[in-house]
């Protein structure tokens, strides 16, 4: 019997959104560049956005059993990478103390938007056909987020 679960693959997918959200929204309250904690606000409300859709999902998943070397492999693995890459609540006050500019909480974001990206790209193999352009919209608005934080960096450095 697989130990995988299907379901649990899009409740990571909802709790990295949650933690981007408090993430983001810790940033705006610390920020005082009104560019760069609009841009955090903007952000925040987005992963509520993504949030939703997660959760939609969630309500109609269907069972899948990816191939596998042995039973859980690829679950495990997605938990492993959820838990210690993306917006990990338990490390994310250390993680906030160590942003003292809004250069750094635009690298910080840069960097947790782009692991989500790899996260979202891998679960594309675990949810059903009918279910892969959803997440693929959610991976396109996740680069629209590393474009803008983008931008706001290079006009910082200049």
């Amino acid at each position: 019997m697989p130990m995988f679960k299907p379901s649990e693959v899009y409740q990571f997918a909802v709790k990295i959104e949650e933690n981007g959200e408090h993430f983001y929204r810790k940033i705006v309250e610390k920020m005082e560049d009104e560019e760069v904690k609009e841009l955090f606000q903007f952000l925040a409300d987005e992963e509520v956005k993504h949030q939703e859709i997660f959760e939609k999902m969630l309500e109609k998943i269907e069972d899948y059993n990816p191939p596998e070397s042995y039973p859980g492999e690829y679950f495990n693995y997605l938990r492993s990478y959820a838990e210690n890459l993306i917006f990990s609540i338990e490390t994310l006050e250390q993680e906030l103390a160590d942003i003292d500019s809004s250069l750094s909480a635009i690298n910080y974001g840069i960097k947790k938007e782009l692991n989500t990206i790899s996260y979202y790209n891998e679960i594309k193999n675990m949810v059903p056909d009918s279910e892969v352009n959803k997440i693929e919209s959610i991976i396109a608005e996740e680069r629209k987020h590393v474009v803008k934080l983008s931008e706001i960096k290079e006009s910082l450095n200049k």
